[in-house]
């Protein structure tokens, strides 16, 4: 009987509602093997009781049948629990300076998830907070060309990565790193590794916000950022065409298991307006207004499809840098930040 073998035998624990299990995670901190003891040091990051119980149940499940494993004990260290009475740790950044942590998040790709992180941004910058933006998406990094900023970042005395600045934000996105034509191929632990150096090994000093732009879907790096740091919210982006809205019921779901609040609800490109006044609901017509109803969860806005938005998106200023007073869809995103900023008052 060797830790070896009994990480290896860990492997078919699963964390609770994902495919991945506690080793792949780095959950397992510790294997002792004594003559007739097996000691097992696990650490997990959640609000949930039931999810450290569940991996307690499943750990005995797949150690205790073993031939001659003796006694197995199981220690389980929770990170970020809420105090067993008075006070809690919720809402508490692990981020040092960062006061609150705001992930926006989509079910499937394509919803204009990036677009709403990088405006939602700029708008919670424009009540005079000190916010940053920080692109999870390792795969698919959109921050660089939505800010016009395509420098590399450099490195600090602690060997911190110093963010990128861009309209009084604080910036960072593998697209800094990488060449325009450059792919991201990483496999999932070392997409779980970047993920926590975003957050944990940049320079971020003081911010009010910070703005977490994740990859689409409810995979590792999600279960990566909710086990890294204590996330205050989470803004769910879909479309209201209703291949969009499945998916957004996934993402709700996954963040509800993991015990992140659900701030609200984003229902994007939800109209197309012509010059006449007219509206055209290209994806369906307040999807994302009935999906928010049956799940329970607030409608933070209704985002309409505007082709000004794109190409501000592709010049690097982002349109709710624009006047709310003199323009619709500025104006809907600085309504956005104001719904999302009461949630989460700092």
């Amino acid at each position: 009987m060797s830790p070896d073998f009994i990480r290896e035998a860990l492997r078919q624990v699963r964390y609770p509602g994902f495919s991945r299990d506690i080793i792949s995670f780095g959950l397992v901190k510790d294997v002792k093997c004594e003559p007739g003891l097996v000691t097992v040091q696990i650490e997990v990051a959640t609000r949930d009781p039931k999810i450290p119980q569940q991996i307690f149940q499943e750990c005995h499940a797949a150690l205790d049948s073993l031939p001659d494993i003796g006694t197995v004990k199981i220690d389980i260290d929770v990170k970020d629990a809420p105090a067993a009475a008075g006070g809690s740790t919720v809402g508490k950044s692990s981020i040092p300076g960062v006061k609150r942590i705001i992930a926006v998040a989509s079910g499937k790709g394509g919803v204009g998830k990036s677009t709403v992180a990088a405006n939602l941004a700029v708008a919670l910058a424009a009540t005079g907070a000190k916010v940053g933006l920080c692109d999870c998406d390792l795969y698919g990094p959109s921050v660089a060309q939505m800010f016009g900023v395509h420098e590399r970042p450099m490195a600090n005395e602690n060997d911190e990565i110093i963010p990128l600045e861009a309209y009084g934000l604080k910036l960072m996105s593998m697209g800094f790193l990488l060449e325009d034509r450059s792919p991201v191929i990483v496999r999932g632990p070392m997409a779980t590794r970047y993920t926590q150096q975003f957050l944990r090994q940049v320079a971020w000093e003081e911010l009010d916000y910070l703005v977490l732009d994740l990859p689409p879907g409810t995979g590792d790096v999600q279960l990566t950022i909710v086990q890294t740091v204590s996330v205050d919210g989470v803004v769910i982006v879909t479309t209201p065409q209703e291949v969009a809205l499945i998916d957004a019921r996934k993402a709700v779901s996954m963040f509800a298991k993991v015990n992140v609040p659900i701030l609200g609800l984003v229902e994007n490109m939800a109209w197309f307006e012509c010059d006449a006044g007219k509206r055209y609901y290209i994806f369906g017509k307040e999807g994302g207004v009935r999906e928010a109803a049956d799940m329970n969860v607030p409608l933070l806005g209704q985002i309409p499809i505007n082709i000004e938005t794109r190409e501000r998106g592709d010049s690097g200023a982002p349109i709710a840098l624009l006047s709310s007073s003199d323009h619709k869809i500025s104006a809907a995103f600085h309504e956005l930040a104001a719904k999302v900023r009461e949630k989460v008052s700092v």
